[in-house]
C-alpha cells in the first residue's frame, strides 16, 4: 500500500468516524412522545415522584401539607442555589465561575425549574417515610430565606419538619468553601412512642423534551450511574422511557451528564444501595437510589446522609468523592490514550504534578493551553520521529523511483496486473516498502481521535484563551484563519511527497484533500486546529531535514 493510499484510507476513517457521531447524536432525539404500553406504566408516577420503599408496607391515606412552601436563597463562592421549602429540592444551580457565553457575566445555570425541568430531589420513604405520607410531600419550615456564605469555610442550612405524630426531621444542607458538593443530612428525632422506619432517598428529574446543541460535536446528554459490577454505565432518556432500572449495589451513583457539566448524587459507599429510574407522565426522567431503611427506636434519634454534586466535570475532584466518578468525563474508546494526554497537557499548562498522591511538586506551567497544546504537538512528534523518518525515508525512495515508474507506465499502459506485477518487482530489486510509511499515519489517526475527545470533554479547556482572536480553544475559529493555514500545510506536505497514485481519480481525490479537510475542520474546535496545523509544519521541517540529508549522501556516494 503506497503511502500517499494510506493517507487518503486513514483520512476518510477519521471523517468516517466522527459524521458517525454525529449522526448518533442527531439519531438520539428527546422522547416527545411514548407508546401506549408505555402510557399506562407511567400513569402511576407524576410531577411528585416518590420512590416506592423497599420494605412491605401497608398503603398509608396521605395527610395533607399545612403551610404553603417558599424558595430559599443560598450564595457561597462557587454557587447561587434555590431550595423550594417544598419536600426541600434543590430546584435551581448556578454556577458563578462559568459563563453562559464568554465575556457575559451571566453564570452558567445547570439545575432550573422552567420548561426544562432539571432539578435534585431528596426525601424519606419507608414505612414512616414523610415524602411518603405526606400529600404534596412535606413542607419544611427555616430560619431564614437567605443565607451566604461571607468568606467561612462551611454554611448550613437547616430545614425543620415536624410531625403531627412527634417526628421531629432537620434536614440539613452542608455548603463549602470552593466547592460543588453539597452534604445532605437528614437528623430525625423519634418522639412518638413506638419505633419508626425510614429510607432515604436522592433523585434527579430532568425533562426529556430538551434542547439539542448545534454543531458538529456530538454531547452526551443523559443519565448515568455506577455499581460494583458495572463501573459507569449510560443510560439515556429512552432507555428509562423503556425500562425501569433497579441495581442493588454496595455505594455506587447516580448521575445527569452534559456537556463539560454533572449532577450526581452519591449514597455511603458502606450501603447497599438500591439504583433507581422512573418515566413520569410529564416526559420528566428521574434516576435515584434508595438508602437501606433506618430503624430509630422510641427517644432516639438517627441519621441518613448523601452527598449532592453540582458542577463542571473535574477529573482531580470527581475522583476523590466517588469511585468512577470521574469515569462521567467519558473520552471515548480511546480513554487509555486520553488520560494520559490530558495529564500531560495539565502538567504542561499548570506545571502542577502529583506523584501517585504522595508528594505534589510545582514545575512552573505555561499558564496557556495553546502554547501547552504547541507543546504536547512537538513532545509527540519528537517520540514519533524514528518512525517517521522511516517513513519520509521510504518517500524519498519513492520518489527517486518515478522515472521508473513513469517507464513502467509507458511500457505497459492499461494493463494493470502486467503493471502491479512489474511495480512489485521494481520495489524488491530497489529494496523499497512501499508501506513503509503507514505506520505513523496509522498511529496519528488514535492520537488525534483522542485529542479530539480531550477538547470535548475537558471542562478546563471551555473558554480558554489563546492569542489574539483565538479566545475560546473548545471552539471554533471566528475567522477560520487555523483551518486555512492547515489546509496550507497539508497542501505544502502534499507536494514534497512523490506521487506514486497512478489512478487519476484517486490522484484527484488526493489533490482535493487539502479543501477537504480545511472545510470539514473549519467547524472543529480551535484547539484541534492547531494540534493539527503545527504537527504538519514539524512534518515539513522533519521532511526537509530528511530529505535534505538523504541528497547529501547520494551526492556524496556519486562523488
Amino acid at each position: 500500500m503506497e503511502s500517499q493510499r494510506s493517507l487518503l484510507f486513514i483520512a476518510l476513517m477519521v471523517v468516517t468516524y466522527l459524521l458517525f457521531s454525529q449522526w448518533q447524536k442527531e439519531q438520539a432525539t428527546p422522547i416527545e412522545q411514548v407508546t401506549t404500553t408505555q402510557e399506562q406504566s407511567i400513569q402511576e408516577n407524576n410531577g411528585d415522584f416518590v420512590p416506592e420503599s423497599s420494605e412491605q408496607v401497608a398503603a398509608l391515606e396521605k395527610i395533607p401539607s399545612a403551610t404553603t412552601s417558599k424558595l430559599i436563597s443560598v450564595k457561597t463562592d462557587t454557587i447561587s442555589a434555590k431550595i423550594n421549602s417544598q419536600g426541600g429540592d434543590i430546584i435551581e444551580v448556578k454556577l458563578l465561575k462559568f459563563e453562559t457565553v464568554q465575556d457575559s457575566d451571566i453564570p452558567f445555570t445547570v439545575l432550573q425549574n422552567g420548561a426544562q425541568k432539571y432539578i435534585a430531589q431528596s426525601g424519606l420513604t419507608g414505612a414512616n417515610g414523610i415524602d411518603r405520607i405526606v400529600k404534596g410531600r412535606p413542607i419544611y419550615t427555616s430560619q431564614q430565606s437567605n443565607y451566604d456564605l461571607n468568606g467561612n469555610e462551611e454554611l448550613l442550612v437547616d430545614l425543620v419538619y415536624q410531625a403531627e405524630n412527634g417526628l421531629h426531621i432537620t434536614k440539613r444542607f452542608t455548603f463549602k468553601a470552593n466547592s460543588y458538593a453539597i452534604n445532605v443530612d437528614y437528623l430525625i428525632n423519634n418522639n412518638t412512642n413506638n419505633t419508626v422506619s425510614v429510607q432515604m432517598y436522592g433523585q434527579l428529574k430532568q425533562s426529556t423534551v430538551v434542547e439539542t446543541s448545534s454543531g458538529m460535536l456530538p454531547t452526551y446528554r443523559g443519565a448515568a450511574y455506577s455499581t460494583t459490577e458495572e463501573r459507569y454505565e449510560k443510560y439515556d432518556f429512552e432507555d428509562i422511557a423503556e425500562a425501569n432500572l433497579s441495581q442493588p449495589t454496595a455505594g455506587g451513583w447516580v448521575a445527569m451528564l452534559e456537556h463539560y457539566f454533572v449532577s450526581a448524587w452519591v449514597p455511603n459507599a458502606k450501603d447497599t444501595n438500591q439504583l433507581y429510574t422512573s418515566y413520569t407522565n410529564s416526559y420528566e426522567a428521574v434516576i435515584g437510589f434508595k438508602a437501606p431503611a433506618i430503624n430509630i427506636d422510641a427517644g432516639q434519634q438517627g441519621l441518613t446522609s448523601a452527598i449532592l454534586y453540582v458542577g463542571p466535570k473535574d477529573q482531580g475532584v470527581l475522583e476523590k468523592i466517588a469511585p468512577n466518578l470521574d469515569l462521567t468525563i467519558d473520552y471515548g474508546f480511546l480513554w487509555m490514550i486520553s488520560q494520559p494526554l490530558y495529564g500531560l497537557l495539565n502538567i504542561i499548562q499548570s506545571g502542577e504534578f502529583s506523584f501517585f498522591g504522595m508528594f505534589d511538586v510545582d514545575l512552573g506551567g505555561v499558564g496557556n493551553w495553546g502554547l501547552a497544546i504547541i507543546i504536547i504537538t512537538i513532545f509527540i512528534k519528537g517520540a514519533m520521529y524514528p518512525l517517521t523518518k522511516a517513513q519520509y525515508t521510504s518517500m524519498a525512495k519513492m520518489r527517486d523511483l518515478a522515472p521508473k515508474m513513469q517507464q513502467l507506465k509507458e511500457r505497459y499502459g492499461d494493463d494493470r496486473q502486467k503493471m502491479s506485477q512489474a511495480t512489485m518487482e521494481m520495489y524488491r530489486k530497489e529494496k523499497v516498502n512501499p508501506a513503509g510509511g503507514c505506520l505513523p499515519l496509522l498511529l496519528q489517526m488514535p492520537i488525534f481521535l483522542a485529542l479530539y475527545w480531550v477538547f470535548l470533554e475537558s471542562v478546563e479547556l471551555r473558554h480558554a484563551p489563546f492569542v489574539f482572536w483565538i479566545q475560546d480553544l473548545s471552539a471554533k475559529d471566528p475567522f477560520f484563519v487555523l483551518p486555512l493555514l492547515m489546509g496550507i500545510s497539508m497542501y505544502v506536505m502534499q507536494k514534497m511527497q512523490p506521487m506514486t497514485i497512478q489512478d487519476p481519480m484517486q490522484q484527484k481525490i488526493m489533490q482535493y484533500m487539502p479543501v477537504v479537510f480545511s472545510i470539514f475542520m473549519a467547524w472543529f474546535p480551535s484547539g484541534l486546529v492547531l494540534y493539527w496545523f503545527i504537527s504538519n509544519v514539524i512534518s515539513i521541517v522533519q521532511m526537509k531535514i530528511i530529505f535534505d540529508g538523504m541528497a547529501k549522501q547520494k551526492a556524496a556516494k556519486e562523488s
